[in-house]
């Protein structure tokens, strides 16, 4: 099985084929196709890596499944002392997206 690690949104993923992730929310809309960065390449039955410097020029692609918001995030400030109490609550949106080839 091929797998590869994807920068997206400051963060890296490793992925594989037919794998479903959860990223920080992408701007397109649902059916839509997207290419990622690769920074590195491998397959299971070999023991040969690529490594990019800084990313390789293959691409992974993946479509966009769901644009959804997250869990609710709670956020308290207190001051002792002061009786100073406030929460927020922050949810974030999301991308769930399939790999489709590495």
């Amino acid at each position: 099985m091929k797998f590869a690690i994807i920068r997206t949104g400051g963060k890296q993923y490793l992925v594989e084929e037919s794998q479903e992730i959860i990223v920080d929310h992408l701007k397109l809309d649902k059916k839509s196709i997207i290419e990622f960065e690769t920074l590195a390449q491998g397959d299971d039955d070999k023991t040969v890596i690529k490594l990019g410097t800084p990313t390789l020029k293959t691409k992974v692609k993946g479509e966009i499944v769901d644009n959804f918001k997250g869990d609710k995030i709670n956020v308290a400030r207190f001051k002792a002392k002061t009786r100073y109490r406030k929460v927020r609550g922050f949810r974030p949106m999301l991308s769930r997206v399939k790999i489709i080839s590495v």
